[in-house]
């Protein structure tokens, strides 16, 4: 049982979302990255994605195709599209906690499906994998998310990471990992 004065249970009391980040590649291995304007991380690249319609009832598989076709002006059928990854991130910029839902676009994308470049909610570009990491991308993408997922890419399997960012060093921990060996 935990001593409910422990702060590392429930750092400064702060609120949890809950959201999908979208993956969506190309078949020459570019990922759609969105050049922010608008918080949370203005100014930073990030996949795709947004906060779930909780008051809704909104599943997590139906955000990530509701954020896909507002962002990204695409249609993915269910069949088209998996969850590969689950992020729990603590006190994320002494702001809020994160539950995040990774999802990957099965089929690759061709850049000429999307309607658009650009939204109120920034700039979108493909990116090539190996240059994702050059990107300015939040430190716990940069430290702990992408040097896990850009691996684990088209591989199957399911990972889940949490993340601590409540002090002054990130902590992170995998907390399942089902990657098919080989």
């Amino acid at each position: 049982m935990s001593d409910v004065n422990d702060q590392r249970y429930e750092p400064s009391g702060l609120p949890y979302r809950i959201a999908v980040l979208c993956y969506l590649w190309t078949e020459d291995d570019r990922l759609l990255m969105l050049h922010r304007r608008k918080h949370p991380n203005p100014d930073m690249y990030s996949p795709i994605g947004g906060k779930m319609e909780i008051s809704l009832g909104e599943t997590p598989h139906e955000c990530a195709r509701r954020e896909i076709h507002e962002e990204a002006g695409i249609e993915i059928p269910d069949e088209d599209i998996r969850m590969f990854a689950m992020v729990a991130e603590k006190a994320y910029q002494d702001e809020m906690h994160w539950l995040l839902f990774c999802f990957e676009v099965t089929r690759r994308i061709d850049p000429a499906e999307l309607p658009r470049s650009e939204f109120d909610e920034g700039t979108l570009e493909w990116v090539p994998v190996d240059e994702v990491e050059r990107l300015r991308i939040p430190e716990t993408d940069r430290k702990v998310l992408w040097p896990l997922l850009k691996p684990r890419r088209h591989a199957g399997g399911f990972l889940m990471v949490e993340i601590d960012c409540s002090g002054d060093d990130l902590v992170s921990r995998i907390v399942e990992d089902t990657r098919p060996l080989g």
